[in-house]
């Protein structure tokens, strides 16, 4: 086989991955677009809004989930971020608050065991509630990082296709260059048997 037919299978199969790695940033993009939007939209629709620096309940949490919360005060959540920060700064230091440290199933099992015990049913509501709420809104900051990483992709996959396609089109080009005949190198083909 000689030179030339091996520097075209290399530039066909070079220029095949090259399209591929095209089409696949493609739905990358479309992918990183579409998730991020839709959380992007949930989110705003949910008008949460960060509490104020001078606000009572940014004032009782921790210094270090006040130092968290603060780049979003007074703000209308809107991106995975901010969901993450308000789940885990502001709704989880609510929720160790309202029974002691205890989970949901910790204090509803309680509630089960004494059902006239008003105080044990109005924490396994509040709990239920924080705790869904919570729940969804690490659920949205999950999907936006998974927008994040697909854009990443995307270019990844963007940079790849194009430097395949340029390396394919040289393939072709030296593919030409290369001159037939006696004098031209032959690469052995050996038969396996």
């Amino acid at each position: 086989m000689n030179r030339g037919t091996i520097d075209k299978l290399v530039s066909v199969t070079g220029a095949i991955l090259g399209v591929v790695l095209l089409a696949a940033s493609a739905l990358l993009f479309y992918a990183h677009n579409y998730a991020h939007n839709r959380v992007s939209e949930q989110l705003t629709q949910q008008q949460i809004v960060f509490p104020t620096t001078d606000s009572k309940s940014f004032q009782s949490l921790p210094a270090a989930d006040q130092a968290a919360m603060k780049p979003y005060a007074g703000q209308t959540m809107s991106t995975g971020a901010q969901a993450q920060t308000f789940a885990d700064h502001y709704i989880k230091v609510h929720l160790a608050e309202a029974a002691g440290g205890q989970t949901y199933s910790q204090v509803s099992g309680r509630a089960l065991a004494d059902p006239t015990n008003t105080q044990l049913a109005a924490q396994v509501q509040t709990l239920f509630r924080g705790e869904t709420l919570r729940g969804m809104l690490l659920n949205a900051y999950a999907w936006d990082t998974m927008a994040s990483i697909a854009l990443i992709a995307a270019w990844i996959s963007l940079a790849s296709g194009i430097a395949l396609l340029g390396l394919a089109a040289l393939g072709f080009w030296h593919a030409r260059s290369v001159k037939v005949g006696p004098e031209t190198e032959q690469i052995p083909v050996t038969a396996r048997g």
